[in-house]
């Protein structure tokens, strides 16, 4: 029996945690079934970086925008700038980028600003927007619904683990929910029963790591490989064979990031 394939749809595998063993860590992701890894670029100055990543090993696609939390410290991105992106062939999403006011609610406006810049650019390259959104919900939800007025775009929210009425406002928009490992958190079945309201064409997993590690490795360094420990309380969470979930979410990853198609 051939083992089911899924994809990590959002790590960062650029951060100096995999320094020491970048091959090693993909290698892993595949031996665990994980074909295919979208590494995020967080600070546009990084980008050479991260495509060289992706450019190295086959597996790895990248995306690459202004991190919510870095909105203030960085030079506010153009539209230009990330159009200019989307002509390398490994590069496949806008961002991430989003709304964060846990840590850094002083820059919200600057978060915002940089957050139109993104949706802009995603709906030019028709790239799928990748955001982030921590304790920001009504804005969050307000811009993305203005935005999509002044045109359509497509977006996934990254390691969703906000509240059922973000999600509802996403999924309203033709968006998708991606399941990191808080999902999988023995604590998270609040957040279990929000992804099992979602229709299931519309969900993606991702580690996120190196952070997020699912149980049985919480609190320890996250890798792509584990995404499909995460992957598996989501096919419980939606009364799934992991195969049947495994299949799904790959095929919804497609259709999203067309251009990391297999």
């Amino acid at each position: 029996m051939t083992q089911p394939t899924i994809v990590d749809s959002h790590c960062h595998l650029d951060f100096p945690d995999f320094d020491a063993e970048r091959p090693a860590v993909i290698q892993r992701a595949l031996d665990a079934g994980v074909t295919r890894m979208v590494t995020i670029c967080t600070r546009l100055r990084l980008e050479p970086q991260v495509r060289a990543i992706a450019e190295e090993f086959a597996p790895v696609f990248y995306a690459a925008g202004t991190h919510p939390m870095s909105a203030a410290e960085e030079p506010l991105v153009t539209v230009d700038e990330l159009v200019a992106l989307a002509e390398y062939p490994k590069f496949v999403g806008i961002g991430e980028t989003g709304l964060d006011y846990h840590y850094t609610a002083e820059s919200k406006d600057i978060q915002q600003q940089s957050l139109r810049v993104h949706i802009a650019a995603a709906r030019e390259t028709k790239l799928p927007l990748i955001i982030h959104a921590r304790a920001a919900d009504d804005d969050m939800a307000r811009i993305l619904a203005e935005e999509y007025a002044n045109g359509a775009y497509s977006c996934v929210m990254h390691c969703f683990s906000s509240s059922a009425a973000l999600a509802t406002a996403a999924l309203d928009l033709g968006f998708y929910l991606s399941m990191s490992g808080i999902a999988a958190f023995p604590k998270s079945q609040e957040l279990r029963d929000i992804f099992a309201a979602a229709p299931i064409d519309r969900i993606l997993v991702e580690t996120d790591s190196p952070y997020l590690a699912p149980p049985p490795h919480r609190g320890k360094r996250n890798e792509p490989a584990f995404s499909t420990l995460t992957a598996k309380v989501g096919a419980e969470a939606f009364g799934m064979e992991y195969a049947d979930f495994a299949r799904q979410t790959t095929e919804n990853f497609d259709r999203l990031f067309w251009k990391a198609r297999a």
